[in-house]
């Protein structure tokens, strides 16, 4: 028989962008990304390993940017937290259509449809084997959803945040415009936010580094990435105390 695979990480907390559930959409929730997503997952959640998940929810309302159409922010940051429980509503069905049992948790209350975050109920889900979607932000306006994912990922003192997007790492400028970016293969906090890298906000970024939980950052649109950041493979950029 083969070696067992053992995956570097325990308990992760991977962190989805809402607008990543558009696929080839203009708005709203393409099925064949969350099917996607379901077969990536599963192959981890198949190593045992512990996942805890955070989702935006910018496919559906972005709160930062409605005050250009004459809502309050406070208001919008609020509708964009629903809209994060739509999108954790949809994974959550995917998931368990495919036998990897998941709960709900929302860190603003509405139980006919998912449990209140409760940090201990959480981490005894995970160590049931169940994957967890924490949703609704941290329930609170002028936070994104990437500081909710390095909150939550120390509550849960999670290994990780595995932030997936749809470019294989950190680049010193944006690869799109600029063909000769030059990539990061690993980089420190303080270098991150001192050059202003708009991976995740200063906030979510800080708080990682008070609390000492790296971040990878890769591409989850190619097939197996999510399995081999898990695996200690390197790829992708590696956000740490002692990074570049």
């Amino acid at each position: 028989m083969g070696e067992k695979v053992k995956p570097l990480y325990r308990r992760i907390l991977l962190k989805l962008s809402g607008e990543a559930l558009m696929g080839s959409l203009s708005s709203g929730i393409d099925n064949r990304v969350l099917e996607y997503f379901t077969q990536e997952i599963k192959q981890v959640h198949q190593l045992k390993v512990e996942i805890a998940i955070v989702v935006g929810g910018g496919n559906i309302f972005r709160g930062r940017t409605a005050g250009d159409r004459g809502i309050s922010r406070v208001t919008a940051d609020n509708m964009g937290m629903l809209a994060t429980v739509i999108n954790a509503l949809a994974l959550q069905d995917f998931l368990e259509n495919a036998d990897i049992p998941t709960r709900v948790q929302t860190a603003i209350e509405m139980r006919a449809v998912a449990e209140p975050y409760i940090r201990r109920r959480a981490i005894r889900h995970l160590e049931k084997g169940r994957v967890v979607i924490l949703a609704a932000g941290t329930g609170n306006p002028y936070f994104t959803t990437d500081t909710a994912a390095a909150l939550r990922a120390a509550e849960i003192k999670a290994d990780a945040v595995i932030k997936a997007t749809k470019v294989d790492g950190v680049y010193e400028s944006d690869p799109v415009t600029n063909r000769n970016a030059v990539k990061y293969e690993t980089i420190s906090y303080l270098n991150l936010l001192n050059l202003g890298l708009k991976v995740m906000d200063s906030t979510a970024v800080s708080l990682c580094m008070d609390n000492n939980i790296p971040i990878i950052v890769f591409n989850f649109n190619q097939t197996g990435n999510l399995l081999r950041v898990v695996l200690g493979d390197k790829i992708g950029t590696f956000i740490s105390q002692e990074g570049g």
